[in-house]
């Protein structure tokens, strides 16, 4: 494959909503570009980008996919990232490892899509240069200028309408390019001067739009903004010199337009990528830490610089095997170079490196600075890790992934699945941030967290393919009982069986204890009553019979427990005795002690748009959400509200899932922990009668 020095490589990543069109845009750049014979189609299953057996079911992006094009002396590395929320991660990795983001949008769109914004706070994050495509101008109720409008109307002047469209839906046929003033026609996917120059009924708004355009390239450059102030007219190089600099900057997105079925505007948008999209560290060196993290390091995208290089995608596939995708940020890296994996602080040994196209794997010698190509068989290896030269290491900023914040219980179907089933899970944490496995010591299940209920469809069907099938289930609430009152009771043990008996008898106190303050245990015997060796095998019962709870097996927490009389035999008595002592004299003063259940309350943070603040409130209310406080935040240029609250853990299990269609996916949450109260009646009677359909049984009647 032919080599290209750094200033010729773009990394290029196509983002926006799902089914805007991003990976129909993939097949017509790569179809343009010589690197296929015959665009696929999504409903026939045959693209590129989306190739993975969930996404042809689907029919939808769920991966983000890799394929290198060439395009006038250029290589263009692209980076196809899904749009619907649950895979948010897979395009936040995709925006980490380029320097120019196309924004793919409909120009049938009646609303900025959610999926757009989440990639653009995104983009803004990483301060990668954008354009704005708006593709589907061929369709019927295509507006080029309702979308233009509303995406200023969020975005502010960051939006340049760089053209506007001649005709529209069946008749659309070219553009004016409003930097050059110039009418275009297209022909065969090609830009030709339109033979009839600007269209005379058009005069009003090419008007009105380049006024925009020019707002717009004056907005971020003093000199050009103090001439447009004053009324002076800005020349076109004027205008090419203010949207140049806002796009380096981040803070201009030029606007286009076409249609990616019909490679209209196409060939034009890859001259603007190869034209104004930044280059390989034209922002500058990659800054790091030394491996001990206290020196700052940095790395110049230099083919001559130490090797350095960060993990943006890990496939693991039963079929493929595993493949490591990276940016080189610094240096060259050739097959069987052994590099050093910031994070364990082991040596890898990189495999065979592939330059790739979807799922097609182009086996290349070498990777330079700046490119992006995958290895596979990196055995420790994970999505986020960074790489680098063993005499010289360094280690870059983690990828800044969203916590997932849904969870579901995961159960084995059977022996065999069980034995599979933890390997396979590995597998899926390594290459995938958003999604992390924990074991619930307070329930004993297995919990898969992931961005919503999606996601988790995907990654059983995923677990599937490596030999594991699951049952998945909400999780279970850590539900405790406490004690309510003081009470006393006796706890005896006696047993006759021929031989040697059993024999032990014990007084014991209960009180509930302060709130979170644990158990507490109290040696109140004199005079001999019970033998000293004798007295940790009550404490142990007790325990034990706290433990196995009393009105619906969870736990009892927060007592006081005084053991101040008690009888003993002298041949009968033993440890195993008194222990079964201490627990009947537990189980006997509980049922006296008005025992309650305790439900676990989290403090939560939900952050929305002003907007979705009446209708999240009112549901929050519903969840029995005590809200302590809001607070108005700034978030990537626009206002949001943050609420902090508490609220049952129970009532938030789908929360994840149902904050996003109130607030059409523009909501977010975190929850911690906060403190145990008891829960109210009918909680309360829920749980028991669950738990006695389980086959617990209460020793207190309820």
């Amino acid at each position: 494959m032919k080599q290209f020095a750094t200033k010729q490589i773009r990394n290029v990543a196509l983002v926006g909503h799902g089914g805007v069109g991003k990976t129909s845009l993939m097949e017509t750049i790569l179809f343009v570009a010589n690197a296929l014979d015959r665009k696929g189609r999504i409903e026939e299953g045959n693209t590129v980008s989306d190739y993975d057996p969930d996404e042809i079911k689907r029919k939808m992006s769920i991966y983000a996919s890799v394929a290198s094009v060439e395009w006038n002396d250029y290589k263009i590395n692209l980076i196809d990232a899904p749009g619907y929320a649950d895979f948010a991660g897979e395009t936040a990795g995709a925006l980490h490892a380029v320097d120019g983001a196309i924004f793919v949008a409909s120009a049938q769109a009646s609303q900025v899509n959610v999926g757009f914004e989440v990639a653009w706070d995104l983009a803004v994050r990483e301060g990668v240069s954008k354009i704005i495509f708006l593709s589907k101008m061929d369709k019927d109720n295509a507006d080029y200028f309702r979308v233009v409008d509303l995406l200023r109307e969020r975005f502010g002047k960051t939006i340049a309408p760089a053209e506007v469209p001649i005709g529209v839906g069946a008749n659309f046929e070219g553009v004016v390019d409003l930097v050059h003033m110039k009418a275009y026609a297209f022909q065969e996917g090609e830009k030709v001067e339109h033979p009839e120059g600007i269209p005379d009924d058009m005069a009003e708004v090419v008007a009105a739009y380049r006024e925009k355009l020019v707002e717009s390239a004056a907005e971020h450059d003093d000199a050009l903004l103090e001439k447009y102030l004053n009324g002076e007219e800005l020349t076109t190089e004027e205008i090419e010199f203010g949207l140049r600099k806002g796009m380096e900057t981040g803070e201009i997105a030029p606007v286009l337009c076409g249609s990616a079925l019909k490679d209209l505007g196409v060939r034009a948008l890859l001259d603007l990528v190869c034209e104004e999209f930044d280059y390989p560290g034209q922002r500058g060196p990659r800054t790091g830490k030394s491996l001990s993290g206290e020196q700052d390091l940095a790395r110049k995208c230099d083919p001559n610089e130490p090797f350095s290089a960060q993990v943006f995608k890990t496939i693991s596939d039963p079929y493929i095997g595993k493949l490591t995708f990276f940016r080189v940020y610094s240096g060259a890296v050739r097959p069987e170079t052994s590099v050093i994996n910031a994070r364990t602080g082991k040596d890898e040994r990189i495999g065979q490196l592939y330059s790739m196209r979807g799922k097609i794997q182009t086996p290349v010698d070498a990777a330079s600075a700046g490119d992006i190509v995958a290895t596979s068989k990196l055995t420790e290896t994970r999505t986020g890790d960074t790489l680098s030269d063993k005499a010289n290491p360094i280690d870059f900023d983690p990828i800044d992934f969203a916590t997932p914040m849904y969870a579901v219980a995961v159960t084995a179907k059977s022996k065999a699945d069980e034995d599979k089933l933890g390997a396979a899970l590995r597998r899926l944490e390594e290459e995938n941030p958003c999604f992390k496995i924990t074991r619930d010591a307070n329930t004993g299940q297995t919990l898969m967290w992931a961005a919503g209920e999606t996601q988790v469809d995907v990654l059983v069907e995923r677990l599937k393919r490596f030999g594991a099938q699951v049952d998945v289930k909400l999780p279970k609430a850590p539900y405790r009982e406490a004690l309510s009152v003081k009470a006393k009771a006796e706890g005896k043990h006696k047993k006759q069986s021929g031989g040697r008996g059993q024999f032990g008898d014990c007084w014991i106190e209960l009180e509930p204890a302060e709130r979170g303050s644990g158990f507490k245990f109290v040696d109140a015997v004199v005079g001999g009553a019970i033998p000293r060796q004798y007295i940790p095998a009550v404490e142990k019962g007790i325990q034990e019979a706290m433990a196995r709870g009393v009105i619906s097996g969870n736990p009892v927490v927060d007592v006081k427990a005084t053991v101040y009389d008690g009888k003993f035999h002298d041949v009968d008595s033993s440890e195993a005795a008194f222990k079964i002592a201490g627990s009947l004299a537990f189980q006997n003063a509980a049922q006296l002690a008005r025992p309650v259940l305790l439900e676990p309350l989290m403090a939560v943070k939900v952050t929305v748009p002003p907007e979705y603040m009446g209708d999240v409130i009112g549901d929050l209310n519903s969840r029995r959400g005590r809200v302590l406080g809001m607070d108005r935040l700034e978030v990537n240029g626009h206002s949001v509200q943050q609420i902090s609250l508490v609220a049952p853990q129970r009532e938030l299990a789908r929360y994840a899932v149902e904050l996003r269609a109130i607030t059409h996916g523009r909501g977010s949450y975190t929850a911690e922990f906060s403190h145990y109260e008891v829960a109210p009646q009918d909680i309360e009677q829920e749980i028991v009668q669950e738990a006695v359909k389980n086959g617990f049984s209460p020793h207190v009647e309820h």
